[in-house]
């Protein structure tokens, strides 16, 4: 299991430099969206931005703050609903700061980032000093995974480390221009990396294999188990603020990509306001939590529906994946001249694990939504954006027949 966890990070670390090449030659707002368009024409960037601004980012948004909810909820319940109030009021509360500006929202994130790096210290280090549990020792060692399990179990893994490729979309933004993405990268996924080995080792010697396995809330039961009830109500306090400064980074980058999508058709227009003095997009802001909002209160009525939609859309997001890892060798082909701050190392091996990391995952999350009987899921969200891509196309033909001459 830890070697699982070391995997992902070498895998997240290959990607990390095939992003920090494109980020670094691209710089802008779009992030996936721009190597996508210019890689494969305005309809693939399209169906991404579509699926991004519809489940990928919003269904995100929508899920971390009923992760919010449901621990707010233990500590205080408002009743009917008590987790989706929660969220709701989360989804306002970090769509206002984002609109007061980049600096507003920077800060923000820096402070719950600590908070929630120092939360997870924590748990690694009492589940380390903590007494092990008897499944430690009483246990029989698991037998070997199947190679399918494997293949899941990277999926969740690379989720987890998920998110260091949204340095893109803010890369024309970050301080020290293009090359300063490759060390924000590299830097990110180290900590990350020792964090996450820390957490799983304290974890598994304060629950052993078979507790940690069994349990639902992890960090909670590891501090359950050395300072009881009060001590899991700080925890369930920690985990919140991690939910928060999840939502509030997804936030920030995802309004960007309804930005980029609005400046190249006209129909969308209204979602290309940008507030300069602020440094953000503020119409991209706006319907990325109206829909986000929308979703926590499908969510409110239809909670396993919701989770159905957002958890079973991962083959849509592993298939723009794989595409952007091949958008590096179009774009090497296709335009040799650009100026590349930065170059993948050991070219074109790096970028070939990385997309067969992804077709991989792409299958194996395929086979997961197919095992529950929800493959159709993802191909309904291509499906709809394809549909606004047709009405979007007839609109632009008939606007072209209008002019004069």
């Amino acid at each position: 299991m830890l070697a699982l966890w070391l995997i992902g990070a070498a895998l997240s670390l290959v990607g990390a430099l095939v992003y920090a090449e494109l980020a670094s030659s691209w710089p802008g707002a779009g992030g996936d969206y721009t190597f996508l368009v210019r890689a494969y024409g305005r309809s693939v960037g399209f169906l991404y931005a579509w699926a991004r601004g519809t489940v990928i980012c919003t269904g995100s948004i929508a899920l971390l703050a009923y992760i919010l909810g449901d621990y707010l909820t233990r500590l205080h319940d408002l009743g009917t609903h008590s987790p989706a109030i929660y969220a709701a009021i989360a989804v306002v509360a970090l769509t206002s700061m984002n609109l007061a500006g980049l600096k507003a929202s920077s800060k923000l994130q820096n402070t719950l980032a600590t908070l929630e790096i120092g939360a997870v210290l924590a748990v690694a280090l009492v589940g380390l000093l903590v007494a092990p549990s008897a499944d430690v020792t009483g246990a029989a060692a698991p037998s070997a995974p199947a190679a399918g399990a494997l293949g899941l179990a990277m999926v969740f893994v690379l989720l987890t480390f998920g998110g260091w490729n949204e340095a893109a979309y803010v890369s024309a933004e970050v301080r020290g221009g293009p090359r300063a993405i490759l060390r924000t990268l590299l830097a990110s996924i180290a900590v990350i990396t020792l964090l996450y080995l820390l957490f799983v080792a304290g974890a598994l010697h304060a629950l052993g294999f078979e507790g940690l396995r069994r349990s639902e809330a992890v960090g909670i039961d590891v501090i359950e188990s050395a300072f009881g009830t009060y001590g899991a109500q700080l925890i369930g306090i920690a985990v919140a603020i991690a939910s928060l400064t999840s939502m509030n980074a997804t936030l920030i980058v995802g309004a960007r990509s309804n930005y980029a999508l609005a400046r190249d058709w006209r129909a969308l227009a209204f979602m290309a306001s940008w507030r300069g003095e602020r440094g953000v997009p503020v119409a991209g802001l706006l319907l990325q939590g109206a829909i986000a909002l929308a979703l926590v209160l499908f969510g409110a009525l239809e909670k396993d529906g919701f989770a159905t939609m957002v958890e079973f859309t991962a083959p849509v997001f592993w298939l723009f994946f794989m595409l952007s890892g091949i958008a590096l060798f179009v774009l090497r082909r296709r335009e040799p001249d650009v100026y590349r701050p930065y170059r993948v190392p050991l070219f074109p091996v790096l970028p070939v694990v990385f997309v067969l990391t992804c077709a991989g995952l792409l299958y194996s999350s395929i086979a997961y939504a197919r095992s529950h009987h929800a493959g159709f899921v993802a191909l309904v969200v291509l499906a709809g954006g394809a549909v606004v891509l047709l009405a979007l196309r007839r609109a632009e033909a008939a606007r072209r027949r209008q002019r004069p001459g």
